[in-house]
């Protein structure tokens, strides 16, 4: 397979030029107007941010790319589907308001706001995953499997249970209903290991299925109530729950990369990805801790693999950060990669070599810079 090309701009600006301003040059040499826009139901899919969290991407970005795809004549809309976590997008209305609160309305962005799953995560469709080896059906938010065109508007950052988390991320997990969550997260049941555990119960807080419950200073997993979500892992101050599946997080980041394969599948498609505020973790924290790397552009392709790999390559050559997750973690004496140095029992490639063998695209790109 040939090299996709990527398209590349930093954030530097100048008097009468914006960052906004350079993402639509961007995304316009990248070739979004050659998508079937005119006349088409264009969904923006994107993360609003969980409440309480920053590192998010800006509404202004967002309203940038709907402006052009109105211009073409398309109907767009912004979207995303519930959570499976509590939190404040577990449903439809919590989710409106969160995304009201963060600034994404539909006067800010020009455009409407749909849930991708419908009201309280259950209006989904089943789609066939092609050539899938470990599922053979996706569960895919009603609003996003009825669009005609997909766009995906992606903050780049590291993620607790897949490394990394992009394009690929935005798509499989993002567009799958909370039925398609727990169908990607099933594998990944966990276990407290009693030596480091304190207590402190933020695991129950996490959880919503009632599984952990601490009793006489420890806490415990109950299985029969155990999705396999991971949060609890990622919220776990002391590192004191894992996964029973070593294997558990690699099949994540497959099932991850089978669900892009069904909601990208006969699909016409674009992605966006802006690697900025590169956080240790996921945006579905309600916090968010010290970004791990300078901010470094915007980042713009049809292929979704070549992209999110454009975007690793960049923050894995990047300087790291002082006083930061990644500079406390990372052993100065056997360096790891930015990803594994934060957490060594992921492995962000898995993803993206799951993605390339279910024909999303290449590892192998060239990048333009714009």
């Amino acid at each position: 397979m040939s090299k996709s090309p990527v398209y590349f701009t930093d954030f530097r600006t100048q008097f009468g030029l914006t960052q906004c301003d350079k993402l639509v040059k961007l995304i316009k040499k990248a070739g979004i107007e050659d998508l079937p826009l005119r006349d088409s139901f264009a969904a923006v899919k994107i993360h609003f941010g969980e409440p309480g969290n920053l590192a998010y991407l800006r509404p202004a970005y967002a309203a940038s790319v709907v402006e052009v795809l109105s211009s073409r004549g398309a109907r767009p809309y912004l979207t995303d589907c519930n959570t499976l976590y509590p939190g404040g997008r577990k449903n439809a209305l919590e989710h409106l308001e969160a995304a009201y609160k963060n600034g994404f309305t539909p006067y800010s962005i020009g455009c409407q706001i749909l849930i991708g799953d419908g009201l309280k995560g259950n209006d989904d469709v089943e789609l066939p995953v092609p050539n899938g080896e470990l599922l053979q059906k996706a569960y895919i938010g009603r609003a996003i499997a009825d669009s005609d065109v997909l766009i995906t508007l992606n903050h780049f950052k590291a993620h607790e249970m897949t490394g990394m988390g992009g394009a690929l991320k935005n798509l499989g997990m993002g567009c799958g209903s909370r039925a398609g969550k727990k169908a990607m997260h099933n594998d990944g049941l966990t276990k407290v290991l009693q030596e480091y555990c304190v207590g402190c119960g933020r695991c129950t807080k996490a959880c919503a299925h009632g599984a952990p419950h601490v009793e006489h200073g420890h806490a415990s997993i109950d299985l029969t109530k155990c999705v396999g979500c991971g949060r609890c892992i990622g919220v776990c101050p002391h590192d004191a729950i894992m996964a029973i599946d070593g294997q558990a997080n690699g099949l994540l980041d497959k099932k991850i990369a089978e669900y892009a394969a069904a909601v990208l599948n006969n699909r016409p498609s674009f992605h966006i990805s802006l690697v900025r505020d590169v956080s240790p973790y996921c945006d579905c924290h309600s916090e968010n801790d010290a970004a791990i790397v300078p901010d470094i552009g915007m980042f713009a392709s049809f292929d979704p693999v070549a992209l999110d790999q454009a975007c690793s390559d960049a923050v894995l050559n990047a300087p790291v950060l002082p006083h930061t997750a990644l500079e406390e973690r990372r052993n100065a004496e056997s360096p790891c990669n930015h990803f594994t140095s934060l957490f060594p029992e992921t492995d962000w490639e898995i993803q993206l070599n799951h993605a390339v063998k279910l024909g999303l695209g290449t590892r192998e790109y060239e990048l333009i810079r714009i």
